[in-house]
């Protein structure tokens, strides 16, 4: 199973409470995996998922690590897998650390937004009056509500991705949580300004595997209503109009082990050409651009950059 705080909780998979005795648990996942099992119409991907969250929680002591969340790797810090929980320790504004002339200019807080929601929902959750020592203590974020847990990967998301397009190089500029319009929560994720063009980006993690169908972002941990690069494109629109500037490409990253293949690109519509990208390939398409003939020059890299520091407002 997805570490992903988005990702089902093996409860949730078995459609539990996770405060159910060891032998209603145990009754939960028989039924769900003779319900699921392929040769009684259920599928591959359903039955796995059962087994997956029965390894988790299915023996007593297993179960107890997991609620104590120790089985938890996610590090929000490094973005990479360790033995530490979550951090709240963040991406800050603009690279001034010792290294910063090879790197890409970065403003605003990725995943500030994101932060700020969790915490004030978490807090709401526990209730008032409760101390809140560490509200990324790995079994905490576990035990609460998905619509919450949500909000922390879309923090963890954005500050990845921040990571990974910092490395670019001087030649490009990156805005972080940028308002789309002046009086509105709405926000571009990010803005990346290079020698390939003027991106519009989106980091998501829906603690599933995700695909392009009907040239939009699907997938199971995705609601039915929502449209991801229709909403992205939309908001690009919205901030390229007031800003007089034009989008060279809209691309939706997602953690590399979302997505089976390294890249995917809808081939028709409005949206023909926006990407559906591993978080590990983004800076290459940054770099060399999701369309050769798009690509902008260094000098018009640079006659764009005034105008949109000019534009740019944080959420």
């Amino acid at each position: 199973m997805s570490d992903s705080p988005a990702a089902p909780t093996p409860y949730e998979v078995l459609g539990v409470s996770s405060t159910v005795s060891q032998e209603e648990l145990r009754r939960a996942y028989r039924r769900l995996a003779r319900e699921t099992h392929p040769d009684t119409g259920g599928t591959a991907a359903a039955f796995q998922a059962v087994q997956a969250a029965w390894e988790l929680v299915g023996d007593p002591q297993d179960r107890a690590r997991y609620d104590r969340g120790e089985s938890l790797v996610m590090d929000a810090v490094s973005g990479d897998s360790g033995a530490g929980g979550f951090s709240a320790t963040v991406h800050q504004t603009r690279s001034s650390s010792r290294g910063a002339s090879v790197r890409a200019r970065s403003y605003g807080h990725p995943g500030g937004q994101a932060r700020e929601r969790f915490l004030t929902l978490m807090r709401e959750w526990m209730g008032r009056g409760t101390e809140l020592d560490d509200p990324y203590d790995p079994a905490l974020v576990r035990s609460a509500p998905r619509e919450i847990r949500q909000l922390l990967a879309v923090a963890l998301a954005e500050e990845a991705t921040a990571r990974a397009v910092s490395s670019l190089g001087i030649g490009f500029t990156i805005w972080n949580d940028v308002a789309v319009h002046p009086a509105s929560d709405e926000k571009l994720d990010h803005i990346v300004l290079g020698p390939a063009g003027l991106f519009a980006i989106r980091s998501a993690d829906w603690g599933s595997e995700v695909k392009l169908a009907k040239g939009e972002v699907v997938g199971p941990g995705i609601p039915h209503d929502e449209e991801p690069l229709h909403e992205l494109y939309r908001s690009a629109k919205s901030f390229g109009r007031q800003a007089g500037v034009r989008f060279t490409g809209h691309i939706v990253v997602v953690p590399d082990d979302a997505l089976v293949v390294p890249f995917d690109v809808v081939q028709r519509g409005r949206l023909a050409g926006s990407l559906l990208v591993r978080r590990s390939l983004l800076p290459k398409i940054l770099r060399d651009g999701a369309n050769a003939a798009g690509r902008e020059s260094v000098d018009r890299a640079f006659e764009l950059r005034p105008r949109l520091q000019e534009a740019v407002r944080f959420v």
